[in-house]
């Protein structure tokens, strides 16, 4: 993996996101009302079905949850929901933003802290405490150092029988086969950067690490982590042209592939390598 993604200023990053929050078009209603919100988590959990169960959002009723990288907030509504009490944090200003209307519009307030920080310097912004869940879905990998962050949760955020869910993007999926034959034209040299600027639904994402079964365990071994469990899951099957104007229209091959063959797909080359652990 592409030693230089190390030396991007955070700030980089920042902007990147601001400019288009992740999900922040998942629907076309008027961003901020109570449509809008309900439509975003409806679309986000249909295209990425898998998150509920990986996220176990009931486990953690009356527990402490630290949400690194709420983004605009679909899944911390559902841990605030399921009871739990959240210290959501982004490096973004305009995702936190959104994400604190959101709050505001289910009366969720109450139960959610939103904290704008950098997640390589947690400490400096949250105070360190023990939490019962630390979970991060699709955020560290696009920061210069993944296991900083990994190491400042470990030494400052978990509870010593605490759990650590994140899912990280997986280097041996279809969606990198797609990037290597279509934007990096075979050039596997060139993939790290390939990937990093097609990852994600805006295209110039400044940093995108990817991760093996076995780097990404040894990620977690680097941190002072063992790894418990191992999710490997989605393909993307829409049409883009469509799916941006919100019809659900499958591409060729996945319009004919019975829903069993698809499945088992997902669980090979799938885009989000889901890992749970514990301190090791």
């Amino acid at each position: 993996m592409s030693s230089r993604f190390a030396e991007v200023p955070i700030g980089k990053v920042r902007e990147y996101w601001d400019r288009r929050p992740c999900n922040i078009r998942h629907s076309p209603a008027p961003v901020g009302t109570r449509q809008y919100f309900d439509e975003v988590e409806q679309r986000k959990y249909v295209v990425e079905p898998h998150i509920p169960a990986f996220a176990e959002f009931p486990r953690w009723a009356g527990k402490r949850v630290l949400e690194i990288g709420c983004g605009i907030g679909t899944d911390t509504m559902n841990f605030a929901r399921a009871g739990a009490k959240v210290t959501a944090v982004d490096l973004s200003p305009r995702s936190l933003q959104v994400a604190r209307q959101r709050a505001e519009v289910f009366g969720l307030t109450e139960r959610i802290q939103f904290v704008e920080a950098n997640a390589e310097r947690l400490p400096d912004f949250v105070e360190p405490a023990p939490y019962d869940l630390v979970y991060s879905f699709g955020v560290i990998h696009h920061s210069p150092r993944p296991d900083v962050i990994l190491a400042n949760v470990r030494r400052h955020f978990i509870a010593a029988d605490g759990t650590l869910k994140v899912m990280v993007y997986h280097r041996r999926s279809w969606k990198v086969l797609g990037i290597l034959l279509r934007e990096a034209h075979g050039a596997w040299w060139r993939l790290d950067d390939a990937i990093a600027r097609n990852s994600e639904a805006q295209t110039g994402c400044p940093i995108t690490y990817t991760y093996s079964r076995r780097t990404g365990a040894e990620l977690l071994a680097g941190a002072g982590f063992q790894e418990t469990d191992v999710m490997i899951d989605h393909i993307f099957p829409y049409r883009v042209k469509d799916y941006v104007q919100y019809r659900y229209e499958k591409a060729i091959p996945f319009r004919w592939l019975p829903m069993p063959a698809m499945r088992m797909l997902e669980r090979r080359l799938g885009w989000h390598l889901c890992l749970t652990a514990r301190v090791a």
